[in-house]
């Protein structure tokens, strides 16, 4: 929070006080009265900053659905006391019972629309699931992922990924995560946010993270590699969940749930 501050303060941002927005493996701080979001990582994370606010200026000349940087400072990310800052803008949110699917599916098209205006190097999706295996496969990272547990994980990663990439789908720049924590809804409609997870591979895998019933609204999804990719998805996000650093709140519950769930899907008793 600090180094938040003191940020904003030396380009010349009003700040009387801070509040944290959210907090993980990064925090969100919101700036007032300056308007501003600060997002504040340790320097170690200083590529993945420098690679979302390089995404983020090149989908503003697309009219791509995402957040905005801070117009009032360069855009580029800023170091100071072993931590990496960015500046966004800060959006109010519009108060909401629920995201409407309808609306959810149309801002993935127009962000997927966006993203294929750009050519930016980014990890293909089989990268994403390389990371998860290797986490399965270090005990000392996982300890308390049971055996039985770590075989399905392992499995279910290594043979959809697989069957996945084999379909020879069309393939393009996707968010990477782009579930309904990942978007704003704000009086200019919903946002995405967090493009640091940006890879490349079928729409599909993109879809696989936001609610089931924003598919039937994405009709140029192809129902089967997006059932195979909901199974993948959730495999990597509940690999994430045993790491012993992981930092999401009630992370080990989460865990435990979706491996019931990938069980169910996979049809295992």
């Amino acid at each position: 929070m600090a180094a938040a501050v003191a940020t904003a303060t030396a380009l010349g941002l009003s700040v009387d006080d801070a509040v944290v927005l959210h907090d993980s493996n990064r925090i969100a701080v919101r700036l007032r009265p300056c308007g501003v979001l600060a997002r504040v990582a340790y320097v170690a994370r200083r590529a993945d900053a420098e690679f979302e606010v390089e995404l983020a200026r090149r989908l503003a000349g697309t009219d791509s659905p995402v957040a905005g940087l801070e117009p009032r400072v360069e855009p580029r990310v800023y170091v100071r006391d072993g931590f990496v800052v960015t500046l966004w803008t800060y959006y109010e949110p519009v108060p909401s019972p629920g995201l409407a699917p309808a609306e959810y599916a149309r801002a993935l098209v127009r962000l997927h629309a966006g993203m294929r205006r750009i050519d930016v190097p980014a990890p293909h999706f089989t990268d994403r699931v390389a990371q998860a295996q290797r986490l399965v496969g270090d005990r000392a990272r996982t300890p308390e992922l049971g055996e039985a547990e770590r075989g399905l994980l392992g499995d279910t990663l290594t043979r959809l990924s697989r069957e996945i990439a084999d379909r020879g789908a069309d393939e393009q720049l996707l968010h990477g995560e782009p579930h309904p924590g990942n978007v704003l809804r704000t009086e200019t409609g919903q946002l995405f946010i967090d493009l640091e997870t940006c890879c490349r591979g079928p729409v599909e895998f993109d879809l696989a993270h936001a609610p089931e019933q924003v598919d039937e609204h994405y009709r140029a999804a192809d129902p089967d590699l997006l059932r195979r990719c909901r199974i993948l998805t959730l495999a990597i996000a509940t690999t994430w969940r045993w790491d012993r650093d992981d930092q999401l709140p009630n992370g080990r519950r989460l865990g435990t749930e979706w491996l019931d769930r990938i069980r169910a899907a996979l049809g295992h008793h």
